[in-house]
C-alpha cells in the first residue's frame, strides 16, 4: 500500500509553519484571489461594453487580463485546499498537469505581449497602414496563436515527463512548476534539449522581439513630433512594465531550480508568495490607471454621481 502511495503522490514541502498560520494564510490568499478576479474582470467588462475600446490594443489587454485570471486559477484553488489540509500532497499526474499549465499560460502571456508590441509598432510607426494590417482577422489569428502555440510546444515535454520514473517524492515548493524535474530518477540529454527549446520559443524569442519592437518605436518617436512621443509613452510604457514584472517571475522560477538545495526554505516561501500574488494584481491596476481611455470609463463606473442628469 505504501509503495503504491509513494508512486502516486508527491508531498509539497515548500510551506512554512502552515499548521500554525493555516487560517491566516487561507484568508489572505482567498481575499487576494477574489480581488484578482474582481480587478481583472472589471477592466475586461469595460472593454467589452464600450465601443470605443473595441480596438486591437484594448482587445489584447482584455486577453492579457483573462490570462492573469487563468494563471491565478491554476495555482490558488489548490493552494487554498493545501492551507486547510493536514498533509500538502498532490498526485504526480495532477502535479505534471499544473506544471504544464503554469508554463503554457506564462508562454501565452509573453506571446500576447508580443502581439501588443506589434500592434503598437504598426500604430505608431505605420499609422496609414494600421487599418489594413491590424484587421479583425489579424487580431483573431494572433489571439489563437498566443493561446494554442504554448500548449503545443509543451506537449512533447508533458509526454516525456509522464513516462519517466520518479525517485524523489518531496517537491520543494508551494505548487508544481519546473522543479518537478528534480524528482525524476534520470535526467536525460533529451530533457535538456526540450527545456532549451521551450525556453527559447516561449521566453527568449518573444522578449527579444518585444525589446526590438519597442526600441524601434522609441527611436522613431524620438525623431517625430511631440504628439507621437506622447502617444508612444502613454501606450507603450504600461506594456513594458508588465513585461518586466512577468519576466522577473520567470527568471526567479528558473533560478530557484538551479539553486534548489541552497535556497533557504523561508526565503523561497516568501518570494514564491510575492510572485504569485503580485503580478495578477499588477496587470489590471497598471492598465486601469495608466491607459487614459480605460481610466476614464473606470471613473464613470465608480463615480456615477459626477455624470450630469438629463433632467
Amino acid at each position: 500500500m505504501n509503495n503504491e502511495f509513494n508512486r502516486t503522490y508527491l508531498t509539497l514541502d515548500g510551506f512554512v509553519q502552515v499548521h500554525k498560520y493555516r487560517y491566516l494564510y487561507f484568508v489572505i490568499i482567498l481575499t487576494l484571489y477574489i480581488l484578482i478576479i474582481i480587478f481583472n474582470f472589471t477592466i475586461v467588462y469595460l472593454i467589452w461594453t464600450h465601443r470605443n475600446l473595441h480596438e486591437p490594443m484594448y482587445i489584447f489587454i482584455a486577453a492579457l487580463l483573462l490570462n492573469s485570471v487563468l494563471f491565478s486559477t491554476n495555482v490558488y484553488p489548490k493552494l487554498l485546499v493545501d492551507f486547510l489540509s493536514e498533509k500538502q500532497i498532490v498526485s504526480y499526474s495532477a502535479c505534471l498537469c499544473q506544471s504544464i499549465l503554469f508554463y503554457a499560460i506564462g508562454g501565452s502571456e509573453f506571446l500576447l505581449l508580443s502581439a501588443m508590441a506589434y500592434d503598437r509598432y504598426v500604430s505608431i510607426c505605420k499609422p496609414l497602414l494600421y487599418p489594413t494590417i491590424m484587421t479583425k482577422t489579424t487580431v483573431i489569428y494572433l489571439l489563437v496563436l498566443a493561446w494554442l502555440l504554448p500548449p503545443l510546444v509543451l506537449l512533447g515535454s508533458a509526454i516525456h515527463y509522464s513516462r519517466r520514473k520518479v525517485c524523489d517524492f518531496s517537491l520543494a515548493g508551494l505548487f508544481c512548476n519546473n522543479s518537478i524535474v528534480n524528482l525524476l530518477c534520470v535526467k536525460t540529454r533529451l530533457m535538456l534539449i526540450i527545456s532549451f527549446f521551450i525556453m527559447c520559443n516561449l521566453l527568449v524569442l518573444p522578449v527579444i522581439f518585444i525589446l526590438f519592437t519597442y526600441t524601434r518605436i522609441f527611436l522613431i518617436s524620438y525623431h517625430s513630433c511631440k504628439e507621437v512621443r506622447k502617444k508612444a509613452a502613454e501606450t507603450c510604457l504600461p506594456h513594458l512594465m508588465v513585461l518586466l514584472s512577468f519576466t522577473c517571475l520567470y527568471v526567479f522560477d528558473i533560478i530557484i531550480i538551479r539553486v534548489d538545495s541552497d535556497f533557504p526554505k523561508t526565503a523561497r516561501f516568501v518570494m514564491t508568495l510575492q510572485v504569485i500574488l503580485y503580478h495578477p494584481l499588477f496587470n489590471p491596476i497598471m492598465y486601469g490607471l495608466r491607459m487614459k481611455e480605460i481610466y476614464k470609463h473606470l471613473k464613470r463606473l465608480f463615480c456615477p454621481c459626477k455624470v450630469k442628469s438629463r433632467y
